[in-house]
């Protein structure tokens, strides 16, 4: 079968198009047996898309999740995955379904994709979660480990600090002869977890098609990246508005989409062409709840590739990437704070740590005093607000000057 194409007809009669043991990842969003027919219509009023979700019982239901289970393992390569969609309604039934073809031992994961929804008049707790099983097909599946940056609550100068027992089995930091702290190696986050806040589309983001329970972009692009390199194979077997295709072109796979409605695939394929991805904010700056750092401070170590560290009065963040295999501590100067003041808490934090490189966020027009008390290897880095307001004052001959020298940057 020709990748990177949409198919129209019955998903299990094209799977069988597909040559065995071809395929890396399939993702499917399967109707939820809700026992109802969907219908939206898009932003224009123009078209309405409609899918019905009424079986005669649960159990022909299910013989058709199994029937698409089975013609997905075949396809799969030993190394490739199954992620399968569901929600309260039937996840308990499918569950034990999945577990029947793919082996209870090939299970790895139940990813709760959480998300904010309007409120309600019906009685009971809020829905607010989905549900999306991971299988592999065996245990040597392909799987890429993706990192979210620390929890605001986190400690993260400890982090970064090498720990052992002591005589009596209590965890201290570790140091060497002369008493100093000795520094962990290279941290790059937290792992991902299997509960992903990831925004539901909202009613007017472009990227919203008016199909029925589409799923954002956003959602699939994790997947991908999980399982899945550049150039894989991805198969969609009930693709809909063909979230799951976009996202595989946007990421450079190879991708099948499947659907028995000829309105979805004709929807799909137009996505295709337009290739509409909305960002989202909430992903984009995270939550606030324990965070101490302000917005331009937190844009500041984004763009230099720094976690925030919250907490300290002395260290902002910590560059991602460490210097020489040390970590690399970073401040930016305060509101009203002298350049010697925000040196000095800088070194004041790094007291002990042995770190090779420290650098100041210099955020003001304000130089260093000759009085200055004490020696310091800090590296100030103007930021590029402040570099920007310098330029407007320069010529142009200042201008190529600064260029070939690298660039607004001192150490003192």
């Amino acid at each position: 079968m020709e990748t990177n194409k949409i198919y129209h007809g019955n998903c299990i009669e094209k799977l069988k198009e597909i040559e065995a043991n071809n395929v890396d990842l399939i993702y499917f969003d399967p109707p939820f047996f809700t026992q109802r027919k969907h219908s939206l219509t898009n932003k224009d009023n123009s078209k309405t898309y409609e899918f019905d979700d009424k079986y005669n019982s649960i159990q022909e239901y299910l013989e058709l999740i199994e029937n698409v289970l089975q013609e997905s393992k075949r396809v799969l390569k030993k190394t490739g995955s199954v992620f399968l969609h569901c929600d309260k309604t039937a996840s308990h039934n499918i569950r034990v379904v999945m577990d029947k073809v793919f082996g209870r031992e090939n299970f790895q994961s139940e990813i709760v994709w959480s998300y904010k929804r309007w409120s309600n008049a019906k009685k009971g707790l809020l829905n607010a979660h989905q549900v999306i099983f991971f299988y592999s097909k065996t245990l040597d599946f392909k799987f890429n480990t993706l990192y979210t940056d620390y929890s605001a609550t986190t400690n993260l100068d400890q982090i970064l600090q090498d720990r052992e027992r002591d005589e009596n089995g209590k965890s201290v930091y570790k140091k060497d002869k002369n008493g100093n702290v000795i520094l962990g190696k290279e941290k790059k986050g937290v792992p991902l977890s299997d509960v992903w806040e990831i925004p539901y589309l909202n009613p007017k983001a472009k990227e919203r098609t008016g199909y029925p329970t589409q799923k954002p972009v956003l959602l699939l692009n994790q997947i991908l990246n999980i399982v899945t390199d550049v150039g894989d194979l991805v198969v969609d077997p009930f693709c809909g508005s063909g979230t799951t295709c976009v996202s595989a072109k946007y990421l450079k796979r190879q991708f099948i989409g499947i659907d028995i409605s000829k309105d979805a695939v004709g929807l799909a394929n137009s996505r295709l062409e337009e290739m509409i991805i909305s960002e989202s904010n909430l992903l984009n700056k995270g939550t606030s709840e324990y965070q101490e750092k302000t917005e331009k401070e937190l844009a500041i170590l984004q763009n230099i590739n720094a976690f925030p560290v919250q907490r300290n009065s002395g260290i902002d963040g910590f560059l991602k990437e460490h210097f020489e295999g040390i970590p690399v501590p970073v401040k930016i100067q305060g509101e009203y704070e002298t350049i010697e003041d925000a040196i000095e808490k800088l070194e004041k934090a790094s007291y002990g740590k042995n770190y090779k490189m420290k650098i100041l966020i210099q955020t003001r027009e304000t130089g260093i005093s000759q009085l200055f008390g004490f020696e310091s290897d800090v590296i100030i880095m103007k930021s590029l607000e402040l570099q920007t307001k310098e330029l407007l004052k320069i010529n142009n001959e200042d201008i190529t000057r600064i260029l070939q020298n690298g660039g607004l940057s001192a150490r003192y």
